[in-house]
């Protein structure tokens, strides 16, 4: 367990942990990732266009480096499963490119946590990277191929 005192890091650890999410004792990851669905749909809502909606992306990215590096100093290791603020923000660029309905929702979410869980090449090798770039990146990557795959899987069924 963490020497710091957590008060300090109350509003940091509420958002790392994902509200709590990353608390869970099953599957946290997981747990963690269904936070990016309502994050999804309130970014569709209000982003005018895909510009804006990336621009909002990436403003979470950078603000996630940090809370993501200072989690890992108050837990006391590198990318610990409750700090699952990565997963959100990756679910969200999941999306970008794909309308959130029940069926893409459930087909993005179970492409996110399938690359997030496999990490196939290169992601494996962005976890390395310091501070809390590798905790964001490896996750951002995963989100990237999940849309990818999203995309294609939209492509299909129109």
């Amino acid at each position: 367990m963490s020497r710091m005192p957590i008060w300090p890091d109350a509003p940091l650890l509420a958002l790392a942990t994902g509200f709590g999410a990353g608390y869970s004792r099953i599957a946290p990851g997981t747990v963690g990732s269904l936070w990016g669905l309502p994050l999804v749909w309130v970014l569709q809502q209000t982003c005018p266009n895909k510009v804006v909606y990336g621009l909002v992306t990436l403003v979470l990215v950078l603000i996630g480096v940090p809370i993501c590096a200072r989690a890992c100093e108050h837990f006391g290791r590198h990318d610990p499963g409750s700090v699952v603020y990565d997963e959100i923000i990756a679910v969200a660029l999941t999306f970008m490119f794909t309308d959130l309905t029940v069926v893409t929702g459930t087909i993005g979410f179970l492409l996110f946590r399938l690359f997030d869980i496999w990490k196939p090449w290169p992601i494996r090798a962005f976890e390395r990277l310091p501070h809390g770039w590798g905790i964001m990146t490896d996750d951002l990557l995963a989100g990237i191929y999940a849309a990818i795959g999203l995309w294609i899987s939209a492509l299909l069924m129109a």
